[in-house]
């Protein structure tokens, strides 16, 4: 991947912003840095860095997409309530045992819950 100040910028951003940021999110905050930054430019960038293996995209159904700097294999929640994603915590023998009993080749494995984060319950409860 040919070095880019912009795609530096984005990347940075989405590490610095460890919420699972949308493009949007991550564009709110890379303007400020770079005012001439257009919000094409982060999806191009984000599209690459997905493609270079930099940045994993985290696909919600229905919603925007996530970005998220952690690479490893992990899940995440969808919180119905704030509209946040945050790790999951999933046995992920269970998942690999899943995907290993599947016919056929499967190329990568997503999983991503639907509930309510630990933060809004905790709300709820105070309430």
């Amino acid at each position: 991947m040919r070095y880019s100040k912009q795609r530096e910028l984005v990347l940075q951003k989405v590490e610095e912003l460890c919420d699972h940021p949308t493009a949007e999110e991550i564009y709110d905050e890379a303007v400020k840095d770079c005012p001439n930054l257009s919000l094409g430019t982060v999806y191009r960038n984000l599209n690459s860095l997905v493609d270079a293996g930099r940045v994993r995209r985290v696909s919600i159904p229905g919603k925007a997409d996530r970005f998220d700097h952690t690479l490893c294999w992990h899940s995440h929640l969808y919180c119905t309530q704030c509209g946040g994603v945050v790790d999951a915590d999933v046995d992920e023998k269970q998942v690999m045992k899943l995907v290993k009993n599947q016919k056929g080749r499967v190329d990568d494995c997503a999983v991503v819950l639907f509930g309510i984060c630990e933060a809004c319950m905790a709300q709820e409860n105070a309430e």
